[in-house]
């Protein structure tokens, strides 16, 4: 068995040739002595984020509903759920009163963070007046 040994600058690198066939190792080395290694891996430092079993940064559950500005009124169509003013609060329900079926008018798509959309109704009256969404019209351009 013959060996050839080449030192390299970074390393050291050692061939055998064993009957015609290569067999050989690789062996890079920085510094002058040998450092152990250590399995352990010391204090764990706390990462800020989720658990792992909760959504990423930034991630926000949506809840699309539809808000129509004539009657006041949001459907969820993911929950079936309808949110309509009555009297001096909010009532939810599958199915609206049959007065207010019928005069929906236009509505607004709305992507939410919430699931109560009538806690920003103040805003949605702002930005939605009742005058453009009439029965059967559709908002005005």
């Amino acid at each position: 068995m013959r060996r050839l040994t080449a030192g390299l600058a970074i390393g050291i690198l050692s061939v055998y040739i064993v009957g015609g066939a290569w067999a050989g190792s690789l062996t890079v080395q920085w510094g002058n002595e040998p450092r152990p290694v250590s399995t352990d891996s010391g204090p764990q430092k706390k990462k800020g984020g989720p658990p792992p079993h909760a959504p990423a940064h930034g991630y926000r559950a949506k809840h699309q509903y539809r808000y129509y500005p004539c009657c006041n009124v949001y459907h969820e169509p993911a929950r079936g759920a309808y949110f309509w003013l009555k009297g001096d609060g909010w009532a939810v329900g599958a199915s609206l009163p049959a007065d207010l079926m019928a005069g929906l008018g236009a509505s607004v798509n709305l992507d939410l963070d919430t699931d109560t959309p009538y806690t920003l109704h103040a805003e949605h009256v702002q930005q939605y007046p009742k005058e453009k969404y009439h029965p059967a019209k559709g908002p005005k351009k």
